[in-house]
């Protein structure tokens, strides 16, 4: 692989010599001229250091960073540790730790039953292979059955259908994300298009989709769902089931009415307590009035956890999803920290939790921010920036931003990318689509000009147990990192800070919320 060359004594000359790689200078991005200290903080980023640090973070020691999860409590004192190490200020409620306490439910087991009787046979459906839209006590009692092909009701089957189950068999998601989607959009057209018809139930024969998520599997149990974020079952109950004798009895059946019924009997949930943090560092920025106006460098710090019922590797370690950017804000953090000029702007590296679980920790952050929010000029979230391997290609040397068009933050990260010979561009798929699957959302929504960088969204071991730290690729991850610090420093340097772009009707929401926070800023 081609050498980054960042080496201190060369890092203003590589600069020049790299303007262009990756396309031609913007004329309002200007070349940021590093000064001999920054060039030597960004030289200090190190491939070496974060395999060290991503080694420990997605070792089998810490079971894969559930939320919650004693794994998840060892990562958030070992990214402490790290920003303790670098001196950065503390920036929680408890020392580095912006601490949270959450009410989570959780399946309960006792006194489950899931049945279905066909022509005087009644199968007992193993908890195991249920699986249920929500998480709340309900009841079917010898329910009818209505079998429907999927993407095959009309209008007439109405009558029919309105206070029975109706039985229909889900196609298989695929595993790229493109046909992902369109086959979950796909699902879900024809799930709300029955639902429309009224049924007590709607129950999906998923052959083989659910092994491992049943409802009162380990996966269940160990991933409870948070008051307040879970849905609770209502007409019509979104049942899905993967047995193989009800798989024999669905396809046994014809088209319409059957002779089949259907009970299920489901108690209240478990509930439990947990206390859950956010791990914030700070660098306090130089100039007198920017000092307290604050650019964020995020990342996610949890992972999917383990499954304990299936056989051999049944770790889901999370290196790149999400220990990669975890590292990343570890090193940048160490490097930047080491400036003897710091920059104008204060910077604030922060490690959400929960972020598998629906952006737990970014917006608990966004309602209880410890930086004010109309005082917070940009931020920047890292997410999967350590495999270059890709169904889409090689990705060495190249960085996406998610919503790349809705604010002035691409820009900066673009420039900063043609400064260190990286090309930064706009994924025309899943630029816009992507934009709400990471803690940059959150941040969003309360108006914080806020975009995910990413290397690869696609990889071969995306959310699977195969996602080892011995697969990243260090070497471009420093690369992209030290990126991400000249576009702190830019932003940090900045006296004017990025603003929405109010041409975009896609960021028209963001806009009004920073109007509402900060309107000077958009002017």
């Amino acid at each position: 692989m081609k050498k980054s060359g960042f080496r201190p004594s060369a890092w203003v000359f590589s600069l020049s010599l790299l303007l262009g790689a990756a396309g031609q200078p913007r004329e309002q991005n200007p070349p940021f001229t590093l000064t001999p200290d920054q060039s030597e903080a960004l030289a200090r980023i190190s491939a070496g250091s974060m395999r060290g640090h991503l080694s420990f973070i997605a070792s089998d020691a810490l079971e894969g960073r559930d939320t919650p999860s004693a794994g998840l409590e060892i990562a958030a004192e070992y990214i402490a540790a790290q920003f303790r190490r670098s001196g950065l200020e503390p920036a929680g409620d408890d020392g580095y730790f912006q601490s949270s306490r959450w009410t989570m439910i959780s399946p309960n087991p006792k006194n489950f039953r899931f049945t279905l009787t066909d022509s005087g046979k009644t199968l007992d459906i193993p908890a195991s292979k249920f699986s249920m839209l929500g998480i709340g006590a309900a009841s079917l009692d010898r329910v009818a059955v209505v079998k429907i092909p999927f993407e095959e009701h009309s209008l007439r089957v109405t009558g029919a259908v309105e206070g029975k189950a109706v039985i229909t068999e889900l196609p298989a998601t695929a595993q790229e994300p493109p046909a992902a989607s369109q086959v979950s959009r796909r699902r879900q057209e024809f799930i709300n298009r029955v639902a429309a018809l009224r049924p007590a139930a709607i129950v999906g024969i998923d052959r083989g989709e659910r092994r491992d998520s049943g409802y009162f599997s380990s996966r269940a149990v160990r991933h409870p769902q948070f008051v307040g974020l879970v849905s609770v079952p209502a007409p019509p109950l979104r049942i899905t089931v993967d047995d193989a004798s009800v798989n024999a009895a669905f396809d046994a059946m014809a088209p319409g009415d059957t002779h089949a019924t259907i009970s299920l009997n489901l108690s209240a949930p478990l509930t439990q307590e947990a206390v859950l943090r956010n791990v914030i560092g700070l660098l306090q920025g130089s100039d007198p009035v920017l000092k307290d106006s604050y650019i964020l460098l995020s990342a996610h710090y949890d992972h999917l956890g383990t499954r304990p019922q299936l056989e051999g590797d049944n770790i889901w370690n999370g290196a790149n999803d999400n220990g990669s950017g975890t590292v990343s804000v570890i090193e940048i953090a160490s490097a930047l920290a080491t400036l003897r000029e710091r920059p104008r702007r204060s910077i604030a590296f922060v490690a959400f939790f929960g972020e598998e679980h629906g952006l737990l920790g970014s917006r608990f952050y966004a309602k209880h921010p410890v930086f004010p929010l109309e005082k917070t000029a940009a931020a920047i979230n890292l997410e999967q920036v350590g495999r270059t391997d890709s169904p889409e290609g090689d990705q060495h040397g190249k960085a996406r931003i998610t919503g790349f068009d809705y604010s002035e933050v691409s820009k900066v990260i673009r420039a900063a990318g043609e400064q260190a010979g990286i090309s930064v561009y706009k994924d025309g798929e899943t630029s816009d689509d992507y934009f709400s699957r990471s803690d940059n959302q959150a941040l969003a929504d309360v108006g914080i000009p806020s975009h995910t960088l990413c290397v690869a969204f696609d990889y071969p071991d995306y959310h699977r147990p195969t996602d080892h730290w011995d697969k990243i690729d260090y070497e471009n991850m420093a690369r992209t990192d030290r990126m991400v610090a000249l576009a702190l420093l830019m932003l940090a340097q900045d006296a004017d800070p990025p603003r929405w772009n109010a041409n975009n009707p896609r960021a028209a929401r963001y806009l009004k919320a920073r109007e509402e926070k900060h309107p000077e800023t958009q002017r």
